[in-house]
């Protein structure tokens, strides 16, 4: 199964400044075929305007995984943590039992564009927060781990081919540039979603976050 969704075909909020652009149905938006892939329920993009950003608000139950595009984030949570959030930065908040956070754009003059995931998580204990500063340059990068049946890389192929550990379902949302998979090529916010299709193989001049699902990591 190889399935690709191209980046205008997403659903969109717009509200008090924020654009953001959902993978998945999420908030005032539902499709019952789009609900998630294996553990992954959200991939949302947000576009704040400078000072912009969302007050206090509450999750439950999941893992939620930022990755800064362009600016600095500024992030605050239950947890004690907060401080400033730059790309090549992966952070992660297991929000177990609940926990709040804020999210702001760092800056007063420039905008911030982030990507956010969300999965079910295995964490049913008190919320913890996790950071992980992600290798500059090309390769198959690690990134921050999470309690969940998954793996989170940067690929940057960089011209080259990189090969993909195996999994049973594999998702690739391109970030910035061109990437290819196979005869698949996939600009900035397409997805591709394959499933019992070993040994992917990525290549072009971009960055892309991948998950490996259902793994027992």
């Amino acid at each position: 199964m190889r399935e690709l969704r191209r980046s205008g075909d997403r659903f969109e909020t717009r509200r008090d400044g924020i654009t953001t652009r959902h993978s998945f149905s999420y908030g005032d938006h539902y499709d019952p075929t789009n609900v998630g892939f294996g553990p992954v329920i959200a991939i949302n993009e947000e576009s704040l305007p400078p000072g912009g950003g969302y007050a206090a608000h509450r999750h439950a139950d999941v893992e939620i995984v930022t990755w800064v595009l362009e600016g600095v984030l500024a992030h605050e949570d239950t947890t004690g943590h907060g401080g400033e959030v730059p790309p090549g930065v992966a952070q992660r908040l297991s929000a177990g039992t609940g926990a709040e956070h804020t999210e702001r754009n760092a800056s007063g003059t420039e905008p911030l564009r982030f990507v956010q995931m969300m999965l079910t998580s295995r964490h049913a204990d008190a919320p913890e927060y996790a950071v992980a500063t992600v290798a500059e340059g090309e390769g198959v990068l690690e990134t921050v781990d999470v309690h969940a049946d998954a793996r989170l890389l940067v690929v940057r192929p960089e011209g080259g081919a990189m090969a993909l550990a195996e999994a049973p379902r594999v998702l690739v949302h391109v970030t910035s540039g061109s990437i290819s998979v196979g005869s698949d090529v996939l600009g900035p916010g397409d997805e591709l979603r394959a499933a019992g299709e070993p040994g992917l193989v990525l290549g072009g001049d971009g960055e892309a976050l991948v998950w490996l699902l259902d793994l027992a990591v």
